[in-house]
């Protein structure tokens, strides 16, 4: 039997951050339940943002040359997906935004009917946002994008893990509560 394919995407520039902090427990849960999950960490990448060239309105093809061309066949290769991201002005990092945007070429293949098969409500994405604020609509804008995102890659949204207050690097750590929060939705993620 195949494991179960998690990929997450660390859209944080800070390496070792409260975001990676909270996916190390995340994947602590996707192990436990007997998944496996893939983190790639944006930031090392070299992704463009779109052109708007509309390209891939006709093929499904982007024809941007750099890294995000070995993500396409990773995206639609998962069983879920991950968008992990601090909030930067009520929003998510500019990194994980570009993947988003060139995730237009995934809908494009969707609506031209090239992955058919692979639109299932089984796949499931889920956001992993944190934010140093305790506003209460700090995470608006990134579910927002989320849920956008994930259709377009071809995911039902599956939830979100939020958490607030987390304002400098190590405070994750130090919320035993979030961990645990963070490990349970890793195991919810591969037995739902």
């Amino acid at each position: 039997m195949n494991k179960l394919k998690v990929l997450a995407f660390n859209g944080s520039p800070r390496a070792g951050g409260n975001t990676s902090t909270l996916l190390a427990a995340l994947e602590e849960g996707v192990a436990g339940a007997g998944g496996e999950m893939v983190t790639i960490r944006v930031c090392d990448l070299d992704i463009q943002p779109c052109t708007a060239c509309g390209a891939c309105d006709e093929t499904g093809e982007c024809i941007i040359e750099d890294d995000m061309a070995a993500l396409y066949p990773q995206i639609m290769a998962a069983d879920r997906l991950v968008l992990a991201s601090p909030i930067y002005f009520y929003g998510l990092t500019a990194q994980v935004k570009a993947l988003v945007d060139r995730s237009q070429a995934l809908w494009n293949r969707g609506r031209l009917g090239l992955e058919r098969g692979r639109r299932t409500p089984q796949r499931r994405g889920l956001l992993l946002a944190v934010a140093a604020t305790k506003g209460p609509k700090v995470f608006d804008g990134a579910i927002l994008t989320a849920k956008y995102a994930f259709d377009a890659m071809g995911f039902a949204h599956g939830g979100e893990l939020l958490v607030r207050g987390l304002d400098v690097p190590g405070d994750a750590a130090q919320q035993p509560e979030s961990l645990q929060r963070a490990t349970r939705f890793g195991c919810a993620l591969v037995q739902e």
